[in-house]
């Protein structure tokens, strides 16, 4: 699965200010230090928002996770209409391959919320599962799963 993340390039808002360059994200509301990973992460927030419909409310950027008494930052955290845990995304710079430790990573995440889908991607290559938590197993899926729309 490689959805075209390059095409959000316009929508998103990067300047430059003594010689650093910044990079606003929407969820957050602020401008951050432009990083490789961060590009990508905002990349995919505009995916999210523009081609999945997930809305703005729903969806959370670097949330803190308390795993094992340790905590630790989740790049992307999309919740459903009830609230609950739906969608996690980790995002990697373009540079660096996805691998079984990213996937790990994840994974480790995953077992203090128990999300239904888990996506991994570095703006090249994408992957995305559902996960049966009951069955401890997963499938991967041919793309992400769009927002839920009451009807």
């Amino acid at each position: 699965m490689s959805p075209d993340f390059s095409k959000y390039k316009s929508d998103l808002r990067i300047k430059k200010v003594n010689g650093r360059h910044y990079i606003y994200d929407p969820i957050r509301r602020k401008d951050l230090v432009l990083q490789p990973e961060e590009f990508v992460r905002q990349l995919v927030v505009q995916y999210l928002l523009q081609d999945r419909g997930y809305p703005f409310n729903r969806i959370r950027v670097e949330m803190l996770l308390e795993i094992n008494t340790r905590r630790k930052r989740c790049d992307i955290l999309i919740f459903d209409q009830e609230i609950k845990p739906f969608l996690l995304v980790e995002c990697k710079a373009a540079t660096v391959k996805i691998s079984q430790a990213t996937f790990d990573q994840i994974a480790r995440y995953n077992l203090a919320l128990e999300v239904p889908y888990l996506v991994v991607t570095n703006g090249l290559e994408t992957y995305c599962c559902s996960m049966d938590h009951e069955n401890e197993r997963y499938d991967f899926l041919g793309e992400i799963p769009k927002a839920l729309v009451r009807g």
